[in-house]
């Protein structure tokens, strides 16, 4: 009976979160994975709005032929867009279960959420530019 009320807190909330979704086998959270990219395609225009500008963008790096580095920019640039977005997605999803009704604060969360991928999408954009200057 030595632990105290603190350790007693932490053995609590690890076996609960240890029951739940944590921990499972690698090939299960790559389906959760997955399964989110799937509901989002299914579900956010913004999503695949920014799937088929990612497309027509690498039909333009096959056709302008960049050096590698270029790729690798575009790689991470789309990609860092993409996760933005499904990040944002799976935030306003939250939101809007907890707080269903309209609220000043939650418009400002969602708000600055979608901020986010503005910014990063114009940063993209940008990216474009300097790349098509340099070819």
């Amino acid at each position: 009976m030595g632990e105290s009320a603190h350790q007693l807190r932490e053995d609590k909330f690890f076996h609960v979160t240890h029951s739940s979704m944590k921990n499972h086998p690698f090939h299960k959270r790559v389906g959760f994975a997955l399964s989110g990219i799937v509901h989002a395609w299914r579900f956010e225009r913004s999503f695949r709005t920014h799937v088929a500008f990612a497309v027509l963008a690498t039909a333009a790096l096959v056709v302008i032929r960049p050096a590698p580095i270029w790729w690798g920019i575009f790689v991470l640039t789309i990609g860092a867009v993409l996760a933005a977005e499904l990040i944002n997605a799976a935030l306003e999803a939250l939101v809007d279960h907890l707080h269903p009704e309209l609220h000043p604060q939650i418009k400002i969360v969602k708000d600055m959420a979608a901020g986010g991928v503005l910014v990063l999408a114009v940063c993209s954009l940008l990216i474009a530019v300097l790349m098509v200057l340099d070819v």
